[in-house]
C-alpha cells in the first residue's frame, strides 16, 4: 500500500512516499480502507522531534491521527461492524498512523458516518472534535448558560469547540483575527475579540470556562477572565498551580483519549445540524501534498482543518 513515512526526525523533507506492507489486524480490530485523513499540529511537532520523549515511536513512522473510510476486513471478535461500513476514527495504535491507504483500528474506537457526511468531513473530526468535546464536556463539565471563552476560534479545535459549546446552550466568546470574525460568528460565537488589536483579558470577565489552545502568555492571561470556581483547560502547556490557587480557578492540562462512543455523539450532532466540520484546504496523499499540508499547518494561520484526500 502507499504511505507517507519519515525515517528520522527533521523538517518537511523527511516526508517520503513509499510502498509498505499492508497491515494485519488483531481479533478486536478492523482494517480500514482510508478515503481521507487530516493534518493536526501534533503531526509536524512529532516529525520535528519535539514529542519524542512523550511519544517514543520507532522508525520508520507513518504519521497521522484521523481516518475516514470503508471497512475492508473485520477481526474475529468484531461484532458491531461489517465489511463495507462507512466509518471514522481516531486510531489508538502507535504502530501505524493514518497517512496510508489502510490502517488497523480497534472496534471500540469506530463511529458510523451519517449518510450525508463526506469522507473529507469525517476525517476532519476525530482528533480535533474529540479534543474539544472532552475538554468542554468531560473536564470543564460545561452547563447551559455558562460563559465560555474559546481561544483561537478559527482553528481546528476552536471551530468544533464553538459549535459544541453552543449545542449546550452556552454563551461563547472567542479570539480570532478581524478577517475571521464573520466566520466564527457563523459557527455560533456570540462575541469575537480581535487578538491583533484587543486584549481579551481586559474585555472579558466572570467567565465560567476557558479552553486554551495557545499556551504561553495567552494561557497565563486566561486566568484573569474567569470567576472564582471557573474552569481552565489547556491543550498547549501546563497551567500554573500557584496562579490557579490564588485565583480560585480549577486549571488542568489535557491529552486526548480516543473514544468511539463520543465520536458517535459528534456524528449525532452533525446529523442534528449542530456541528459542521470546517475544511480549510484539501491536499492529495502524495509526498508533495503532505509537505505542502505540513507547511500550511506550521503557519498557525489555518482556518478549520487541513484534509488529505486518499481516494
Amino acid at each position: 500500500m502507499k504511505a507517507i513515512v519519515i525515517d528520522q526526525y527533521g523538517g518537511k523533507e523527511q516526508l517520503q512516499e513509499r510502498q509498505v506492507e499492508r497491515p494485519s489486524i488483531s481479533a478486536d480490530q478492523v482494517l480500514l480502507e482510508v478515503h481521507a485523513t487530516s493534518i493536526n499540529p501534533i503531526d509536524w511537532k512529532l516529525r520535528e522531534g519535539y514529542l519524542k520523549e512523550m511519544l517514543p515511536f520507532e522508525f520508520p513512522i507513518i504519521l497521522g491521527w484521523d481516518a475516514a473510510g470503508v471497512i475492508a476486513e473485520v477481526g474475529s471478535d468484531v461484532s458491531h461492524f461489517n465489511v463495507g461500513d462507512r466509518v471514522f476514527a481516531r486510531p489508538a495504535t502507535t504502530r501505524q498512523g493514518t497517512y496510508a491507504e489502510f490502517v488497523p483500528v480497534e472496534e471500540n474506537l469506530l463511529a458510523r458516518m451519517p449518510d450525508t457526511m463526506s469522507f473529507e468531513e469525517a476525517a476532519a473530526i476525530p482528533l480535533a472534535g474529540l479534543t474539544a468535546w472532552q475538554c468542554l464536556v468531560d473536564v470543564a463539565e460545561i452547563q447551559k448558560s455558562d460563559k465560555v471563552l474559546i481561544q483561537a476560534g478559527a482553528g481546528g479545535v476552536g471551530t468544533f469547540a464553538i459549535q459544541i459549546a453552543k449545542s449546550f446552550g452556552a454563551h461563547v466568546a472567542t479570539t480570532a483575527s478581524a478577517d475571521n470574525a464573520d466566520f466564527v460568528k457563523a459557527l455560533g460565537a456570540d462575541q469575537v475579540i480581535d487578538y491583533k488589536t484587543e486584549q481579551f483579558e481586559t474585555i472579558l470577565s466572570d467567565f465560567d470556562v476557558v479552553l486554551d489552545s495557545m499556551g504561553g502568555d495567552v494561557l497565563e492571561k486566561s486566568f484573569e477572565v474567569l470567576k472564582k470556581g471557573g474552569r481552565l483547560v489547556t491543550i498547549a502547556g501546563q497551567p500554573s498551580e500557584e496562579k490557579a490557587q490564588s485565583t480560585g480557578v480549577k486549571a488542568s492540562s489535557f491529552w486526548l483519549e480516543p473514544n468511539g462512543e463520543q465520536l458517535q455523539q459528534l456524528a449525532d450532532l452533525y446529523e442534528a445540524g449542530k456541528l459542521k466540520p470546517e475544511i480549510g484546504e484539501v491536499f492529495e496523499l502524495t509526498e508533495q501534498g503532505l509537505k505542502q499540508a505540513h507547511a500550511l499547518s506550521e503557519t498557525h494561520h489555518t482556518r478549520g482543518k487541513i484534509v488529505i484526500k486518499v481516494k
